[in-house]
């Protein structure tokens, strides 16, 4: 029997550098390297995962470091941006933890009643931060003070190029149509998942947008929580009944998956919370060394000497 997804489970990038993501995401935003792994289709690839202390989807960001991929640029069909929540009142902190860390800040902006601080990565990924609760205890072994400290995803936005297709896919995975905002040259469409973190995905209306180039800085896709791996076979012959882009069910080692692209062009997973990130060290260990799938141990030792070494900020404090 399917069921309403509650929220997002993780959302995947493209980079540059490994070691000037880890950099920024861990020395910089604070949050915990929680998984060191490959890339399941490259693996001399890496897959870092950042997140909080045990990586609960609904905390997690992705990134696949691709040092010779040529820059994207955002614009139809694509997410444009991921955003944590933070604490209320702590955007004066970040602003300035930004500046300290050479960060450009974009802007302030006031979304839907919160306040959203804007700025790009290392690589120009649209970065934001909205202050909020959420249930969910942060990482506090980093350079960020608990009481400032990221939470957990809060929401992608995304720029399809009908967000009428990709409202009807959010409506199907359990996500509510809550509420719009209109400017000169957008209209921002809110849904929200009845989960309690983690539930926001923002629809841009943009008609003026160009179409975008995906390259290091673009976001690939945003995963949602799927209930287990039967229900990813159900979900498999409903979507492909209805025509959309599916693929089959992946086993990805940390959780199952697939992947829907809706008639919008914005990329979807669909995403298992078992076993999760932590099933396969101790958490004390988590990103410290090189975490492999079992297809790939018997080729440890070449993936070691192909992937670059990686320095991660407060790992040993």
């Amino acid at each position: 029997m399917l069921t309403d997804t509650p929220g997002i489970h993780h959302v995947t990038g493209l980079v540059e550098s490994a070691q000037r993501n880890v950099d920024f995401y861990v020395g910089t935003l604070g949050l915990r390297l929680v998984k060191r792994t490959v890339n399941q289709n490259d693996m001399l690839r890496y897959h870092l995962f950042y997140g909080n202390e045990t990586g609960d989807p609904g905390t997690v960001l992705t990134c696949f470091p691709y040092p010779n991929e040529v820059p994207g640029r955002v614009g139809k069909p694509q997410i444009s941006a991921v955003a944590f929540v933070v604490p209320e009142g702590s955007l004066p902190y970040w602003r300035g933890r930004l500046a300290d860390h050479g960060v450009d800040v974009i802007g302030t902006d006031s979304r839907f009643g919160d306040r959203v601080l804007r700025f790009t990565d290392p690589d120009g990924t649209n970065v934001e931060l909205v202050e909020g609760e959420a249930s969910v205890e942060p990482w506090t072994g980093g350079p960020v003070p608990e009481e400032y400290a990221i939470r957990c995803v809060h929401s992608v936005t995304a720029l399809p190029t009908n967000p009428y297709t990709t409202g009807a896919l959010l409506e199907t995975l359990g996500f509510e149509l809550v509420g719009e905002e209109r400017t000169r040259d957008e209209t921002r469409i809110r849904y929200e998942a009845d989960g309690e973190y983690a539930t926001v995905v923002d629809l841009l209306d943009r008609p003026t947008s160009e179409f975008g180039r995906e390259g290091t800085g673009s976001i690939q896709h945003v995963a949602v929580r799927a209930e287990s791996v039967e229900e990813l076979y159900e979900w498999h012959e409903f979507l492909r009944e209805r025509d959309y882009d599916v693929s089959r069910v992946h086993d990805r080692y940390f959780f199952h998956s697939l992947y829907v692209r809706e008639p919008g062009g914005i990329l979807f997973e669909l995403a298992t919370e078992k076993p999760g990130l932590a099933f396969d060290e101790d958490v004390a260990d988590l990103g410290k060394s090189l975490a492999l799938p079992d297809q790939f141990v018997e080729d440890r030792d070449l993936i070691e000497r192909q992937l670059p070494p990686l320095s991660v900020p407060y790992l040993d404090d």
